[in-house]
């Protein structure tokens, strides 16, 4: 290495530190792959070989050592494990890769974790890069993706098993009483690959559907209100789960989460979304006696497109109406909106229409909209949380340029971004079985 330096030196008459500390990292990775590979061998030679449990209930004969080239976070190694043989089940059996959580892969649980990590967090061939420029770890695009979804389908595994532990009473989390645990709601469309949307009606001209919609719910906590009395979300809180999936399994997902996170030490449950039928009726049966609050401006949005419905009507000031039934929405009052609504004279069957639902609407989530109680309350009365969550969680991710998803291959995705950004990927790693 001196003698590198010395050439560096010489040829440019002061040294390039750019390229002696790539050079230094080069050595002591290549340094630390030929120590771990002897300390591999060294723990193989010091194991029994005589026999072991070929797992149904025989003994497995030592045959011989077999080598395995695996490539880990150091560069690539050579281990020798040993091999068995069970007469009975005519099978062999290496058990030294179940300890090393190796079996069926080439990759070490090591590397696995940061292919893992980049795949959930960019596109797989941002990440390959990232790995190579940042790492020095040389790996195919394909492999980034294969390696993220199979992490992310074992994310998802771990965290259903305990969601079925949580709606079986076998698992009761330990969470300190919290005065509100909010929960959001909303969903967003994922591009799909063509079969995916087979038999679905869709927005497009041609009626037929480019998306399927992921459903996402975040759960975060309030203790307290600004100076002004605005609510002031406790940081570091928000957790997300979500995936493409029906209403009632969603509605199992989000009510595990929000035992997770303290549903049955919370003084007040508060379930956020906009009109959508479906999350109202979520909240009726998983979280009965939560107060229900439909996002402000989700319906300050039903009262600007009537506006722009009738915007060109003889007589009818469209601005004015505007704003005097945002003003009373804004106060609560939703029985004066609705009477702003009945009173108009709509013409043409679109105008008739778009009046109607609206009415329907406010009708619907009349006790969802009383925002100058909610105010007093100290609570927040808007969706922004969950709906910044679907950009982030799935949009930055999942609807970049060109990208069209299996629905397993989305939610594998879906599940590493959830499991990363609820700050519990090393929880994760910590707990996880494999084998």
């Amino acid at each position: 290495m001196i003698s590198f330096v010395s050439r560096d030196i010489g040829r440019l008459g002061h040294m390039d530190l750019e390229a002696s500390e790539m050079a230094v990292r080069s050595m002591m990775l290549n340094v630390g792959a030929f120590s771990l590979e002897k300390l591999l061998t060294l723990s193989d030679r010091s194991h029994d070989t005589s026999s072991t449990d070929c797992g149904q209930g025989h003994q497995a004969k030592f045959v011989e050592y077999r080598a395995k080239h695996v490539y880990t976070i150091l560069g690539h190694i050579m281990i020798s494990r040993p091999y068995h043989h069970c007469v009975p089940c005519k099978k062999g059996a290496i058990p030294r890769d179940q300890d090393l959580d190796i079996v069926g892969t080439s990759f070490s649980p090591g590397l696995r974790r940061m292919m893992a990590w980049v795949g959930g967090k960019e596109s797989f061939d941002e990440g390959q890069r990232d790995l190579e420029e940042l790492a020095g770890i040389v790996v195919k695009t394909k492999e980034v993706e294969r390696i993220s979804e199979n992490i992310g389908e074992q994310v998802e595994y771990t965290d259903n098993h305990e969601r079925q532990g949580i709606w079986d009473g076998k698992v009761a989390p330990l969470t300190p009483a919290v005065p509100k645990l909010y929960i959001a709601i909303d969903g967003t469309g994922v591009p799909v690959v063509p079969y995916e949307t087979e038999g679905r009606r869709g927005k497009h001209e041609d009626g037929k559907a480019k998306t399927r919609e992921a459903k996402l719910g975040c759960a975060f906590t309030q203790t307290k209100v600004d100076d002004r009395g605005h609510p002031v979300r406790d940081p570091e809180t928000t957790t997300y789960t979500g995936a493409i999936e029906n209403v009632e399994a969603f509605g199992m997902r989000i009510y595990a989460e929000a035992v997770r996170r303290g549903l049955h030490a919370a003084t007040q449950t508060i379930v956020l979304g906009d009109g959508a039928p479906w999350i109202w009726g979520l909240a009726d049966e998983h979280f009965h006696g939560a107060t229900q609050i439909v996002d402000l401006y989700h319906a300050r949005e039903h009262i600007s497109d009537v506006g722009k419905i009738l915007g060109d009507s003889p007589g009818f000031d469209s601005d004015k109406w505007v704003s005097e039934r945002t003003e009373e929405l804004n106060n609560g009052e939703v029985e004066k909106v609705i009477a702003g609504l009945e009173r108009l004279k709509p013409k043409g069957e679109k105008a008739e229409t778009g009046v109607r639902r609206a009415i329907g609407y406010f009708q619907t989530n009349a006790d969802r909209m009383r925002y100058s109680q909610f105010r007093s309350q100290g609570l927040f009365i808007g969706s922004g949380v969950v709906e910044a969550g679907c950009k982030v969680v799935v949009g930055r991710r999942l609807k970049q340029s060109g990208m069209r998803w299996t629905v397993k291959g989305a939610n594998a995705i879906i599940a590493l971004r959830c499991c990363q950004l609820s700050r519990r990927w090393e929880g994760y790693w910590e707990t996880r079985s494999f084998g």
